[in-house]
Formats: C-alpha cells, sequence, structure tokens
C-alpha cells in the first residue's frame, strides 16, 4: 500500500458490510488518521479489523442517515474528536422496493427516496462546516442504473433515486468548490453485495416483458459481477491528494457491462 491516505480523517456511511466496509479497511490499510463508521447495523466487525491497522475508530452503530438529527450528531462527534474530516464516503443505500410502476405502493417508494437520496443530503451537508477549512474529498455512492442502464424492469424507485443523487453530487461539486470541497460519485454496475437484502419484489413483476432480450450477465472485461474491493479502490483514488483536480465525475465501475446493455 502507498499510504495515500495518510492521516487523513475519514467518515463512511453503509461501513458494516458491501462497499463500505471494504472502503473503510482499504481506507485504514492507506494509513488513515481516523475512521468514524456510520451503520444502521452493527459495526463491531469492521472496526475490529480497521483496529488490526492501528487506525483509530468512532462507531456509531444503529444510525439511521434519514434521521438528520441522528447525522449531525455523529458528525458533531467526529468534529469534536479531530476538528476537522477530510473524507466523507456517503455509501449507505437500499435497493428498496421492486415493482411495476403501476403496482407501487406511495410508502414503498418514499422508503427509497428517502434512503439514498434524503439519507445522501443529510450526510453531506452534516459534512460541510467541518471541511469547509481545509477542503477535502466527498464521495456518493450511485449506480449505474438511472445513469446509463435502464432495461432492470421494476428498478423504477432504485434507478430514480440513483440518477438523482448522481444529480445531487455534480450540483454539490460545484457549490462547494469555493472551499476546494471535491464531490465525485462512484457508479457500479452489476456487484456482488448483499444489496438484495434490502429490497423487496412484486408478485406483479411477472406482468412485465421486456420488449427486447437483455442477456442478465454480459461483461466485457469477464463475466463476472464486481467484487467490493473494485469500488474500495476507486473509493481510495477518489479520497486521496491524487484525485485532487477530479470533481464532478461520474466514476463507473462495471467493467464494461454498460457497453452492451445501457
Amino acid at each position: 500500500m502507498s499510504n495515500s491516505l495518510e492521516d487523513k480523517v475519514i467518515v463512511i456511511t453503509g461501513a458494516a458490510s458491501g462497499f463500505g466496509k471494504a472502503s473503510a479497511i482499504r481506507a485504514a490499510q492507506e494509513g488513515a488518521r481516523a475512521l468514524a463508521l456510520i451503520d444502521k447495523d452493527d459495526l463491531t466487525e469492521t472496526a475490529k479489523e480497521i483496529g488490526s491497522y492501528g487506525t483509530e475508530t468512532l462507531s456509531f452503530s444503529h444510525t439511521d442517515v434519514t434521521d438528520e438529527k441522528q447525522i449531525k450528531i455523529a458528525f458533531r462527534a467526529v468534529g469534536d474528536a479531530y476538528q476537522t474530516i477530510d473524507v466523507v464516503y456517503s455509501n449507505a443505500g437500499i435497493l428498496g422496493r421492486v415493482s411495476p410502476i403501476e403496482d407501487f405502493a406511495e410508502n414503498d417508494w418514499t422508503k427509497t427516496i428517502n434512503t439514498n437520496i434524503n439519507g445522501g443530503f443529510h450526510v453531506v451537508q452534516a459534512a460541510i462546516p467541518y471541511m469547509k477549512e481545509n477542503g477535502g474529498s466527498i464521495i456518493v455512492t450511485a449506480s449505474v442504473s438511472g445513469v446509463r442502464q435502464f432495461s432492470q424492469l421494476g428498478f423504477t424507485a432504485y434507478s430514480t433515486s440513483k440518477a438523482a443523487i448522481t444529480a445531487f453530487a455534480r450540483m454539490a461539486a460545484y457549490e462547494l468548490s469555493q472551499y476546494n470541497i471535491r464531490v465525485n460519485s462512484i457508479n457500479p454496475g452489476a456487484s456482488e453485495t448483499n444489496i438484495f437484502d434490502s429490497g423487496s419484489f412484486s408478485e406483479q413483476l411477472d406482468k412485465l416483458t421486456p420488449v427486447h432480450e437483455v442477456p442478465e450477465l454480459a461483461i466485457p472485461l469477464g463475466e463476472k459481477k464486481n467484487q467490493a474491493d473494485a469500488i474500495a479502490n476507486t473509493f481510495a483514488f477518489l479520497a486521496s491528494d491524487a484525485a485532487k483536480r477530479i470533481t464532478g465525475a461520474q466514476i463507473v465501475v462495471d467493467g464494461g457491462e454498460t457497453l452492451l446493455k445501457g
């Protein structure tokens, strides 16, 4: 490892598993001074792995990104402990309900939108006061869904939320540039994470028929899904000073999947 994140104070949401956990471990390997982990689930395992690298850890388990008050309390604790925050990775999100538009219940739609858009907004907003003085990097997990890929029947709420958070990241990149805060999105393709554990599938999906045949898995760089370390590598680059001239970018990590399926 290159110690590219040496001495940085980093906050990661959705850190109990998947992209968030892999990125937290990678940050520790790259010499991060401190990691603040935020998740609705238990963070003991992630914190234990990070601790083995000698990185200081603050854990905020059972913290809901949709709760503005909880997020501000967590960021205030990090700010009080370290007086600054260098990197924020807004990664927490859900798949939510997969359903035909005709049958979408409002509460299912709202849950996905609230978590994936409002949650990301709360995290970025709470970070700004602690990043304004010294600048830094904010990274948002979006998706190719809603940006480059529109063939996933029933994914309307998820794709809409990911399109919106991608746009939000680009708007934030411009607004926050006055503080030398960079904002970029990582847009993964098909990945081997537990995202499907955060979703549910409508019994009405069978009535949706694709207009064209879409291959289930067609990835030019080898027909396998992203591993979490592919996203962690991208996170580590965007968080580092090596990316100091990159802001407002959509970094697609999909092995070329959307070249064929977009």
